[in-house]
């Protein structure tokens, strides 16, 4: 099956219960992409699918034929920081940094489809990724810094 990857085109064969989330980790080694619920609750492996979030752990590699997947490691260009990214250093939004990945990219997604979201809609919008050292506040701050003005 063909998938474009960061940017990359690959040809994969993947066994046909293999969800993306494996695939991503351990064929691809893109270990950025953090499994830990398996079942789509807690938002640790957010990756973006057709520049929409997913639950990597609950998408099956297969079913992304022709698709277009990004993970972490591919929204920073040219060894610089994605502006998500400089702004959660910035707001300090990341403690120990399990949840970051995930929140980052459905944070670049937010941004893309509402570049001015209110308070309101960036916690809907993120409230399917938990993180469990409760930087919750700060996440938020870093979103609104983009927001009024920043460029996702």
């Amino acid at each position: 099956m063909k998938i474009r990857i960061n940017g990359s085109d690959l040809e994969l064969e993947p066994d046909p219960l293999e969800t993306l989330a494996a695939t991503l980790r351990g064929r691809l080694h893109l270990t950025g992409t953090k499994l830990a619920c398996g079942r789509g609750e807690c938002g640790a492996c957010t990756v973006l699918l057709n520049d929409k979030p997913v639950y990597s752990c609950l998408v099956l590699t297969r079913a992304c034929q022709d698709a277009e997947v990004v993970t972490i490691e591919g929204i920073a260009s040219s060894g610089e920081l994605h502006p998500v990214q400089r702004a959660f250093v910035e707001h300090d939004a990341v403690q120990c940094g399990f949840c970051t990945p995930g929140q980052v990219l459905a944070a670049v997604a937010l941004l893309r489809e509402q570049p001015d979201p209110s308070e309101a809609a960036i916690r809907a919008a993120m409230s399917g990724n938990l993180c469990r050292c409760g930087t919750y506040p700060r996440i938020v701050a870093a979103i609104r810094s983009l927001a009024r003005g920043g460029t996702p």
